[in-house]
């Protein structure tokens, strides 16, 4: 293939995926949405609820041990589907916040997000935390307001507290007849058409507009006057989408629906298809990355081991940025300056997988990774870039691992060492060889951690707490490594090393941070860091 053809054919490719999060607070549907999105792009063809009994009817994208006998989601899932001729790549995010930390690095993967609203609740506190993760990327953000067959807010009011709670325009695309027992379907705003709930989207009647005489014989005189008054009021008073402002992320395209009945979802399906943005450019610490070039760029933002218990396995997940991915690649791992060979790349449904003959920008692979591989590693065909903005977080929780059998010591390290590198815990060992100490970032991660540790790796171990309650890393904005050393040789007991070999600094109290600072002002204690070792300036 020429250059020419070749890079033609690299920004054909790109330009049909969408890679897109599941944002929302806990149990506003976001799984069962996941679901149904993946039954919509026939990539299943049963969909079960989450608490539904039997294997055949799992949720697809939860298949840990703990999260099927917890009803919840725990780690991110990749799932790759194909419909109209549109590539979907969705990551399904834990919506619980004691995994945030998964869900923040999830969001520098993406090119796009669909919150999920409980039509009961609204805004709630973890989406509220997630948003502002997208705000801060400028990623655009589509909401579907779920639960609409239940008892539900009235749309007004859901709209303005979107606009309110998360400064962010909001633009109904769709608007619902009825609500709760009474709720009849949609009315699709741009396409002027009603879409009963017991239909298919692709089933939908077009009307000339909301006081189309023929809508009241369908749902109803009741329903068609309240729907009529709805519209004129949301034309008066509301925003109308425009793509270049929700590309922007500064307006929401609001769909409403019902993720259990199956209904919106091929409708908000459609609208990803239409309106989220393909794979854009990526900045990096030398320059913008652009989708369409010819050499390969890709950066690590998720490592997860023991997928299938069989093999013991370990895959480093990849966002490819730019060119063009083949199976027996062999790529530069900028950190290392080693060469990476990619004899199987994979793509993922969930914990399913299957190898990838080739693979384009905006797609995420696997690859085979036996500790090589980090979380924030950038990959090349040769290029000296690092791509920038996956994030660490100083844990809120700090405990020692209590092993109940020692002859497991070793053992045990190489099961902490796996999972720090994927993320599931933080673990830091202090320079005066005191036990090692994991950091999480809320108490159900202990509970994944010890169930983890138990079921893959045979290890049962407990917790208990230690005298430290806040970590930082130390950094030095001169870049004055023999300051950060002294401080560690002065501070050995408060001091441990983290995964990567980086100092950071342990404290009884915030009280003791803040002295710390006043005492050694060439140093900085960061309570973010980038994986990729560049340390971001937050406190």
């Amino acid at each position: 293939m020429s250059d020419t053809l070749a890079l033609e054919a690299v920004a054909r490719e790109a330009a049909r995926r969408r890679t897109f999060a599941i944002i929302a607070h806990p149990d506003a549907g976001k799984t069962t949405l996941t679901e149904k999105l993946l039954l919509k792009g026939g990539a299943i063809q049963l969909a079960g609820a989450v608490r539904a009994k039997g294997n055949a009817r799992r949720t697809r994208s939860d298949w840990m041990k703990i999260e099927q006998d917890r009803g919840i989601s725990v780690a991110t899932s990749v799932m790759t589907f194909e419909r109209g001729g549109v590539i979907f790549n969705l990551l399904d995010t834990p919506g619980h916040e004691d995994f945030s930390e998964d869900t923040y690095r999830t969001l520098t993967a993406v090119d796009a997000a669909v919150m999920v609203l409980d039509a009961a609740k609204g805004i709630e506190s973890q989406t509220r935390k997630l948003f502002e993760v997208c705000r801060l990327r400028d990623i655009p953000i589509v909401t579907f307001v779920n639960k609409m067959d239940r008892e539900a807010r009235d749309p007004f009011e859901l709209i303005d507290e979107i606009e309110q709670t998360l400064a962010l325009d909001a633009a109904p695309v769709a608007w619902p007849i009825g609500r709760a027992s009474t709720f009849w379907g949609t009315y699709d705003i741009l396409a002027k058409r009603l879409m009963p709930v017991d239909a298919t989207e692709e089933e939908g009647i077009a009307v000339s507009g909301a006081d189309d005489p023929r809508i009241a014989e369908l749902v109803g005189e009741e329903r068609a006057t309240q729907l009529s008054e709805d519209i004129l009021l949301a034309e008066a008073g509301l925003k109308s989408f425009d793509l270049a402002a929700f590309r922007e992320g500064t307006l929401t395209p609001v769909y409403f629906g019902s993720a259990l009945r199956d209904f919106g979802v091929g409708h908000l399906l459609d609208g990803m298809s239409r309106y989220a943005p393909p794979p854009g450019a990526r900045a990096s610490d030398a320059r913008a990355v652009e989708p369409e070039e010819g050499k390969l760029t890709g950066f690590v933002f998720k490592v997860q081991a023991n997928m299938d218990p069989n093999h013991r396995d370990r895959v480093a997940f990849v966002r490819l940025c730019s060119g063009r991915l083949t199976k027996g690649m062999r790529l530069r791992q900028v950190r290392t300056g080693k060469q990476v060979p990619v004899n199987a790349p994979l793509f993922f449904f969930a914990k399913e997988r299957q190898v990838a003959e080739e693979a384009w920008p905006g797609d995420v692979v696997g690859i085979a990774n036996h500790g090589t591989l980090r979380i924030g590693d950038t990959l090349t065909e040769g290029e000296d870039i690092n791509f920038r903005g996956v994030p660490s977080f100083a844990p809120e929780i700090l405990r020692h691992v209590r092993l109940e059998d020692p002859m497991l010591a070793k053992k045990l390290r190489t099961a902490l060492d796996q999972l720090a590198e994927e993320g599931v815990v933080q673990i830091f060992r202090p320079l005066d060889g005191s036990a090692p100490i994991v950091g999480v970032v809320g108490e159900l991660q202990l509970d994944v951690l010890a169930s983890r540790l138990k079921v893959e790796y045979t290890v049962p171990a407990g917790f208990d707490a230690t005298r430290w309650s806040t970590m930082r890393w130390i950094s030095s904005p001169s870049g004055d490594r023999a300051a950060i050393n002294r401080w560690a040789d002065r501070n050995r007991s408060d001091t441990a090393e983290d995964h990567d070999g980086e100092y950071v600094a342990l404290f009884g109290s915030d009280w003791r941070r803040k002295r710390a600072e006043e005492e050694y002002p060439e140093l900085r204690f960061d309570a973010v860091r980038e994986q990729s070792g560049l340390v971001a300036m937050v406190r």
